[in-house]
């Protein structure tokens, strides 16, 4: 099924040479994909509407038409001699995102960024008459308060938690968009809302990485460094979900290949756990054996996140599957090998 599916496709990956992207233009390779394109940032800055008209016009184009930079590393695609626009499929994966500090510190610029991109590529894919857009949302867009476990069906009930609420509220109008031009234009658009990733080749700059990347770094430092503590924001009571990149970027390829409905859905591990607990877990694993700090001056950010991820496995047949404690043993032993 998911062969055949790809076969005659030819795939953009917006983001795909960034840490999911990178995991899911694996897959497209192993599933058969004819054709897939990966546009660099230095190549295409997607905020500017022009950059997205010349990206969409040059994938239109065959494979010795176009910029090589557009090709994956040693892929070689096949042709599509009876391709069309509709033979086109988009996954939007790029995005600005960062963790709560680079959220609090730069809101215009990951609301701006991410809306413009966002829409204006949505928009011109219509246009253009692509035949099918997954768009990915976040879990950020969910209201501060909502009763765990998040229900799509709740998506709607309040404002987002205000450290990253701009960023939120941005990717929340990929959903907007997908369902008005669904009902006006019958256009294939989906909403895929994930949340938090982790694993190997994950972003751990400690500026802009999110928590489980910053800890690992951090714990694993302090070791090298011989430290007795580590300060960690906020006081640990928070609770986060967490899903294996590998298992995100499977999740996304099945929506593609089996789910054609406006209801967004939920990505994720179905597994809650607190910074409390998770702290310890990946200080176990880095071999930080000194004190943790809670600096309480910082902010916790949003109280509880923890998905129903029973519509996912119901539409399109996703289940994560990778242990929780082994997949933050694998990122570990990454970084070790890939961070310094």
């Amino acid at each position: 099924m998911a062969e055949n599916f790809w076969n005659n496709k030819r795939v953009l990956v917006t983001g795909g040479a960034g840490f999911l992207g990178s995991f899911l233009v694996e897959k497209l390779i192993a599933r058969g994909a004819a054709d897939i394109l990966i546009p660099h940032v230095e190549h295409y800055d997607l905020v500017e509407r022009d950059n997205i008209s010349r990206l969409l016009a040059e994938s239109m184009q065959p494979p010795q038409s176009r910029p090589a930079h557009l090709l994956p590393a040693g892929f070689t695609p096949r042709p599509l001699p009876d391709f069309t626009p509709a033979d086109l499929l988009i996954i939007h994966l790029a995005a600005q995102v960062g963790g709560i500090g680079a959220n609090r510190e730069h809101p215009a610029e990951f609301f701006y960024n991410n809306l413009v991109m966002g829409v204006e590529l949505m928009h011109q894919s219509w246009q253009r008459g692509v035949g099918k857009f997954v768009a990915l949302g976040t879990v950020c867009a969910y209201p501060k308060f909502t009763p765990v476990p998040f229900r799509e069906e709740d998506l709607w009930n309040g404002y987002p938690e205000e450290t990253n609420a701009a960023y939120g509220l941005a990717k929340k109008m990929l959903l907007v968009q997908a369902q008005a031009y669904r009902q006006q234009y019958g256009f294939n658009a989906i909403c895929l809302l994930p949340v938090n990733l982790y694993g190997p080749r994950d972003n751990f700059n400690p500026a802009s990485s999110h928590v489980i990347p910053a800890l690992i770094r951090k714990c694993l430092e302090a070791s090298e460094r011989g430290e007795q503590e580590i300060i960690v924001w906020g006081d640990g009571s928070p609770t986060r979900e967490f899903l294996y990149v590998e298992d995100a970027a499977e999740g996304i390829l099945l929506a593609a290949e089996k789910y054609d409905q406006p209801d967004p859905v939920n990505l994720g591990s179905g597994r809650e756990i607190s910074i409390k607990n998770l702290v310890e877990i990946i200080a176990h694993h880095t071999g930080f054996n000194g004190k943790l700090v809670w600096d309480t001056t910082k902010p916790n950010g949003q109280p509880r996140r923890g998905l129903d991820v029973s519509r996912a496995e119901s539409r399109f047949g996703f289940k994560a599957s990778m242990p929780f404690d082994e997949g933050l043993r694998r990122t570990v032993e990454w970084y070790r090998q890939n961070g310094k």
